[in-house]
């Protein structure tokens, strides 16, 4: 009788041990997944490349933008980034100044050389598309984990890798979407696929990452991000050509008062 006694505490014992008690929701698991995402990302610096856009239109009609992005990392808040076209002719000189925030909205800035003057890009206005393209200017602040709200919903295979499928939702009441899902695969924790929805819960738009690449033994970056719109048929494929990170970028060099001279 001792025995089973015995048997039945430590029995007893393994099950407490099991119970959900230690499980995490939903939320939680969304949420640890954003913040090892961010984890891993951490620490970069600065970087300054070399990209182009290709904007397409539903028949298949193809302009090509080339820029120039300068970033700076910023402990405890978002991102500064400076872009700066150089081609075609018509938007030779528009430059655009971003500081991402990870708990206020962003501040963003345009300079429009055909007016000479700097624009800024009001909270209700971030959904509007940029430079024309499918992504919007929203979409161009970095990835801050108190952005959103998380809900972890499922393991999936998306092209050959194991994911995470979580869904985030805007903090920012004036966001364009009311929620996104991505694909974050589980080996490090890089974005694969994010669906947007629009605010009508409709899909709109889906992003997919491509060629990635490592940097400073760290850091992963995609060449290529193209973005479909799935409502008009539109899409636009973002290509890095260079990136180079520890350039010696500083604060100094991502100012609104500077922006119409951005070299």
């Amino acid at each position: 009788m001792k025995f089973y006694k015995q048997l039945s505490s430590i029995v007893v014992g393994i099950s407490l041990l099991s119970t959900p008690v230690f499980a995490q929701t939903p939320e939680e698991k969304g949420l640890a997944i954003a913040e090892e995402r961010k984890a891993r990302d951490l620490g970069w610096g600065d970087s300054i490349s070399q990209a182009e856009m290709i904007l397409r239109n539903a028949q298949g009609q193809e302009t090509i933008r080339k820029m120039r992005l300068k970033s700076l990392e910023v402990e405890n808040d978002g991102d500064k980034a400076l872009t700066i076209f150089d081609q075609p002719l018509d938007v030779k000189g528009t430059a655009f100044l971003s500081f991402s925030h990870a708990t206020t909205p962003d501040d963003q800035w345009m300079y429009l050389p055909a007016l000479k003057r700097v624009k800024r890009i009001a909270s209700r206005n971030k959904s509007g598309p940029f430079m024309g393209s499918e992504f919007a200017f929203e979409d161009l602040s970095s990835f801050e984990v108190e952005k959103y709200s998380y809900q972890y919903l499922r393991d999936e295979l998306f092209n050959g890798e194991d994911t995470f499928v979580v869904e985030s939702d805007p903090v920012d009441k004036y966001s364009g979407y009311t929620k996104q899902v991505n694909w974050i695969d589980k080996a490090h924790y890089r974005p694969l696929k994010i669906e947007f929805y629009d605010r009508k819960g409709s899909l709109l738009k889906t992003l997919t990452f491509s060629d990635y690449k490592l940097y400073l033994d760290k850091y992963w970056r995609a060449d290529k991000m193209s973005m479909v719109n799935n409502q008009t048929g539109k899409s636009t494929d973002f290509i890095t050509k260079e990136l180079i990170f520890k350039t010696g970028l500083k604060d100094k060099d991502f100012n609104k008062a500077t922006l119409k001279r951005a070299k």
